[in-house]
């Protein structure tokens, strides 16, 4: 038996993964427009231009308007000192958001999350876990634990609509936020719900923050390290 040949578009999707990846097209390097991809491939300009934008929405490729298409930098980047949405993150990168919402629950706090949100072993805290995709693809796994006192309304919120993160700073703006950052390997369930393989190298931040005196939220997030980045910078005056 024959194998079925790979679509036309899927064709030109390798031809310019490969010219990425082998260095051919570097960063920020100009690909051939659509015109030419079609005339190359001996395909429709709609097939072409399909092949493109399959690469745009992984990440790959970035259009601007009036230039052309370019090879952009795929891992989304947040900044390191800010506490940014990441929903609007993503959308100011031109890029579609969604999430995936597998916990929302009240439960006793163990010792780790009594420590972290200074309440007693056993003290009630709300509960969430979210995947965070860019374009359909998972980029940050969101575990998070929420004071109820300062936050009573956080598990009849709509997920889908807020993030916890928005959520929470109507609630209680932030006047304070400590993070803690490092290097791990996705055990078995987070490399699941990431779309990753187990073992794959992630960035870990574990964030507390504060509202005036109150502490209001212990989360860890999680980012696959071939998809994310952190970025830091200071002012000097």
């Amino acid at each position: 038996m024959t194998s079925a040949m790979p679509p036309r578009y899927k064709v030109i999707e390798e031809f310019l993964l490969e010219r990425i990846g082998n260095g051919d097209y570097p960063l920020h390097h100009q690909i051939p427009p659509e015109e030419q991809l079609a005339r190359d491939f001996s395909v429709s300009r709609m097939t072409a231009n399909k092949a493109i934008t399959n690469l745009v929405q992984q990440g790959y490729l970035i259009r601007q308007a009036g230039l052309g298409t370019f090879v952009t930098d795929r891992k989304s980047e947040s900044s390191l000192h800010e506490v940014m949405n990441i929903a609007a993150e993503v959308r100011a990168r031109g890029h579609a958001y969604s999430n995936r919402i597998l916990r929302s629950e009240a439960l006793a706090a163990d010792d780790e999350v009594a420590l972290r949100l200074g309440l007693r072993i056993g003290a009630e805290v709300f509960h969430s876990i979210l995947v965070h995709l860019e374009n359909g693809v998972p980029i940050q796994l969101e575990d998070r634990f929420v004071n109820p006192r300062w936050v009573p309304h956080y598990l009849s919120s709509d997920f889908s609509k807020q993030t916890p993160n928005e959520v929470l700073v109507a609630s209680c703006p932030i006047s304070d936020v400590e993070h803690v950052v490092e290097a791990v390997h996705a055990d078995a369930r987070t490399a699941e719900w990431l779309d990753i393989a187990p073992g794959a190298a992630c960035l870990s931040m574990i964030r507390r923050t504060w509202s005036d005196e109150h502490l209001i939220s212990y989360v860890r997030l999680i980012h696959p390290g071939e998809r994310y980045k952190l970025r830091s910078s200071t002012k000097h005056r």
